[in-house]
């Protein structure tokens, strides 16, 4: 599994993923957008100061993403998330790995003092891949999001640059 920054085949490979209904459950933003909406959005996070996305790579092939999103330059904080978009791909683990990979990079690159993620709280994969990447729960957000005709609760979790440092030298 490798992370890469996104090329120009990688939009289409967006809109056939958001396109699935199955594989965006989870997501807070579902709906798919047409290839020159994505290709603007690709445009757009590829010149932010904000944003770092990747590709992930698996099996010879694209799979999903992996971003640090919204980074606060001045709090040393940003928020994370993963999506993995291949149905083939799933429950093999390249999301912990995609996680893992993008943790370090934000600790130990861009100097973050904290990274926040969340997940529905029905989301057990996700939940599971960042709590095994270190993160912790912090809360609830009861009746976060409304989809498919009832509202759901948002897990959230964080993980500071201490804890990664700890737990990475054993302690």
């Amino acid at each position: 599994m490798t992370l890469r920054p996104p090329d120009e085949s990688d939009p289409a490979r967006f809109v056939e993923w958001f396109a699935d209904m199955e594989a965006t459950r989870y997501l807070a933003h579902r709906f798919g957008m047409a290839l020159s909406q994505e290709e603007g959005w690709f445009t757009k996070i590829g010149e932010s100061k904000d944003d770092v996305i990747w590709i992930i790579e698996a099996e010879g092939r694209a799979i999903g993403t992996s971003g640090i999103h919204r980074i606060d330059w001045l709090n040393a904080n940003a928020i994370t998330g993963t999506f993995i978009g291949d149905k083939s791909a799933w429950r093999k683990g390249y999301g912990g790995e995609a996680m893992a990979l993008r943790t370090e990079y934000a600790f130990r690159w861009l100097n973050l003092h904290k990274l926040t993620s969340g997940a529905l709280a029905e989301n057990e994969p996700s939940r599971r891949a960042l709590l095994k990447a270190g993160y912790r729960e912090v809360g609830m957000q009861r009746e976060h999001s409304f989809r498919e005709g009832r509202w759901h609760d948002h897990w959230l979790c964080e993980l500071l640059r201490s804890d990664w440092e700890r737990a990475r030298r054993g302690g």
